[in-house]
């Protein structure tokens, strides 16, 4: 399948099987957000969001947070993967967001990714999630996703990955592809078991039309296999 036809049967299958995708992540503002996408990173949406809400009573804005003590943000946050680090980060983005941007969130992605602990993936969640801005953020789901399915092509780097979908998205997409791919990785497409037989993508999938020509090709070596030894054997009873 070409590359532009694959793109349009992807994103028609999308469009039917997921007409309303969206963040798994709970929110009420900006800042809000930001703080649970930076708790994110190597953690699951499903903790994060167990962890926020008390997080969020203790410190409500960033002025709040840019205040707060190491150990109180620490004791709250430390469920989650690298805790010391993301409390020294969370403690870094508000008091930058505050001391720079009045506590508000900036909405360009050079401004973002100036704030401690926000790369390219949590700047792009914000611009796509919160402004609506055309922005793909790639995460290991959407990096394997992207690359299994075919939309991208021996991708050697998030970056890389991001220009291909952004190049190939319509605009208008973008923002709701990239939750088609993270929900359709982190519940179909898994990194160890993908399951094929229940994916809407199947047919239109270059790793399953691999997958099954592995197999056919396996079956036809062992039936290759299987008719030479009656050949021989049948040789030998003569």
């Amino acid at each position: 399948m070409k590359r532009n036809d694959r793109y349009k049967a992807v994103i028609e299958r999308f469009r039917r099987e997921m007409p309303e995708a969206a963040t798994e992540l709970i929110y009420s503002n900006p800042y809000e957000l930001l703080v649970a996408v930076i708790l994110s990173a190597q953690c699951t949406d499903k903790r994060v969001n167990i962890i926020t809400p008390p997080l969020f009573k203790a410190f409500p804005t960033p002025e709040a947070l840019a205040n707060g003590s190491r150990e109180e943000i620490f004791e709250l946050i430390k469920s989650c993967s690298y805790p010391n680090n993301k409390t020294r980060s969370l403690m870094g983005m508000a008091r930058k967001l505050v001391d720079d941007f009045g506590g508000k969130v900036p909405d360009d992605i050079h401004n973002l990714m100036s704030l401690p602990g926000v790369g390219r993936k949590t700047a792009n969640v914000i611009l796509s999630v919160v402004y609506d801005k055309p922005a793909m953020a790639v995460d290991t789901h959407v990096f394997r996703v992207a690359e299994r399915v075919g939309l991208t092509t021996r991708s050697t780097n998030p970056h890389s990955t991001e220009k291909a979908l952004t190049a190939n998205i319509p605009e208008e997409l973008i923002a709701r592809a990239h939750h088609w791919l993270i929900l359709h990785g982190r519940y179909v497409c898994k990194a160890r078991k993908p399951m094929c037989g229940s994916c809407f993508l199947a047919d239109i999938c270059r790793y399953n039309e691999r997958k099954l020509a592995a197999e056919r090709h396996q079956a036809d070596k062992s039936m290759t296999t299987d008719g030479n030894k009656q050949t021989h054997t049948a040789a030998f009873t003569k």
